[in-house]
């Protein structure tokens, strides 16, 4: 239990206005409007909705400025924003096979039905610093085209269809999706709250963990069957309705990741599944959650767990980066009354020791004359 340090308010409104004029900086310089940052730190605005499990770019861009780009402390604005929300019901799940696709790749097929497309990307560009981009230059208007207006199938398809896949399995009628942001964790989870936990999970983490597999840290030999990114629609049943009621489009990462298996008693060699969904533009976090998802598979697989990215206990409960920045950074907090217990133990300690020696030496003295 802590105790607020007594007469520390002064400091600290002082403090507040400091961080206030470090984050407006030098006035000279035009201020940051919202609509700056969601159209051109894009990214960044992912990445704060997907961790932050609240998916609204003005209010991302809103927890970014407020932070001075902290993205941590950003995603624990809005995730603390998102707790008072209230709950109105939950839509059906997002069927991608029907999204608005901008990008989609495969590195399992070079031809595929629908065609690769590269979309935005940074795959093919120098990683150059370009000095140009800091005097505003113009930018040319892309090339597009219709659609021609066909689904897209999967990778995962074109496996299935000659029995080479895992399937995707039915869920029991009678079972209920998890909801980790109202239900406490408790392991074993199921793999529907086990991917809500790593889709929210901090990129970082997931891409070392992920990053592990490759090396050796756990039985892994991936192929990205398909990355795509695109809108998709949400949907929600309403009890009034015999329809369900379109509420909007979202952009969507989603990578299923192809490993091999080599078979068991139950069923035959084939390649499994590793799966990532996370809003926004995020494929690197999406193709880092479909490694670690595979790789907590092991133990449903009859496989040995071996590795930090097998153990679900381990990659699921310090994945957080809102719980990890709270348990870390609380040791700025006044440890006074723990630190001085600690400080006597070891002066103790000390003289115990320094007692010791001098009988020790004593001994050895007498024991020479």
């Amino acid at each position: 239990m802590y105790v607020a340090v007594k007469g520390g308010e002064a400091a600290i409104a002082n403090a507040h206005r400091l961080l206030a004029d470090r984050r407006r900086g030098d006035r000279s310089v035009p201020a940051l409007r919202l609509d700056q940052i969601v159209e051109q730190l894009a990214l960044g605005i992912d990445r704060v909705m997907s961790e932050g499990s609240l998916y609204d770019r003005e209010l991302a861009a809103l927890a970014i400025m407020q932070s001075r780009g902290d993205l941590i402390e950003a995603i624990f604005l809005v995730r603390a924003y998102r707790t008072t929300l209230p709950r109105f019901g939950y839509t059906r799940p997002i069927d991608t096979a029907a999204m608005q696709v901008e990008r989609r790749v495969s590195a399992t097929y070079k031809d595929l039905p629908g065609g690769q497309l590269l979309g935005p990307t940074f795959d093919y560009t120098h990683r150059l610093l370009d000095p140009e981009l800091a005097n505003d230059p113009e930018v040319a208007t892309p090339e597009q085209r219709d659609g021609d207006g066909q689904l897209m199938s999967r990778v995962s398809e074109i496996l299935a269809h000659e029995g080479l896949i895992e399937a995707d399995g039915e869920l029991p009628e009678d079972h209920v999706t998890g909801d980790i942001t109202r239900e406490p964790l408790e392991f074993p989870l199921a793999r529907d709250s086990r991917l809500q936990a790593l889709s929210r999970g901090d990129e970082g983490f997931l891409l070392a963990l992920g990053y592990s597999t490759q090396r050796g840290y756990g039985r892994s030999h991936p192929f990205v069957g398909e990355v795509r990114i695109g809108e998709v629609e949400l949907e929600l049943d309403v009890p009034e309705l015999p329809f369900p009621v379109t509420l909007g489009r979202i952009r969507v990462t989603e990578c299923q990741m192809v490993n091999q298996f080599k078979g068991s008693a139950k069923a035959p060699p084939q390649f499994t599944r590793g799966y990532g969904l996370v809003f926004g533009q995020s494929e690197r976090k999406a193709m880092a959650m479909s490694l670690c998802d595979r790789a907590l598979r092991a133990g449903e697989l009859g496989e040995d767990i071996t590795a930090p990215a097998q153990d679900e206990e381990f990659v699921i409960s310090h994945s957080d980066n809102v719980q990890a920045t709270g348990f870390v950074e609380h040791l700025k907090l006044p440890h006074y009354v723990d630190f001085q217990a600690e400080l006597d133990l070891v002066r103790r300690m000390r003289s115990e020791h320094e007692k010791r020696n001098q009988t020790n030496d004593t001994e050895q003295r007498e024991a020479a004359e």
